[in-house]
């Protein structure tokens, strides 16, 4: 029985070095959609009513958070953090949208949507920001 299903199922079998992880040249590119979406779900605003319901659920994901940012940091994965009013850089963000608001220069940041990751001095994923349009 064994022998049929291995021979019906080629694929599923596993080679010779298959406790090592696989090479994948030093890039986190599988794990920075993953720790993309945990790090905009635990840095979200919640209202202060269903912050008070669960208070040690988030905290909880607040620990985690912090813990798994250390040891990216360690591993030299850093976050893009912009703030409101810095210059736009194309090296670092992507502009999701133009905006004329009033009291800013033309290419400065309005808003930040998400933060981006650095692999050491490689963009994993762009900071997306909001600029303003304004003529100087």
């Amino acid at each position: 029985m064994i022998a049929l299903i291995s021979d019906d199922f080629p694929t599923l079998e596993r080679p010779a070095n298959a406790t090592s992880m696989p090479d994948t040249g030093g890039s986190c590119s599988g794990f920075a959609t993953p720790m993309r979406k945990f790090h905009g779900w635990a840095k979200r605003r919640r209202p202060a009513s269903s912050r008070a319901a669960s208070a040690a659920l988030i905290e909880g994901v607040e620990l985690t958070l912090r813990e798994l940012t250390n040891v990216m940091t360690k591993h030299g994965v850093t976050p893009v953090s912009p703030a409101v009013g810095d210059q736009f850089d194309p090296q670092l963000h992507q502009a999701m949208f133009e905006a004329p608001l009033p009291g800013t220069k033309a290419g400065q940041i309005i808003q930040v949507m998400t933060e981006g990751f650095l692999l050491h001095d490689r963009l994993l994923r762009p900071a997306q920001v909001g600029v303003s349009s304004n003529v100087s």
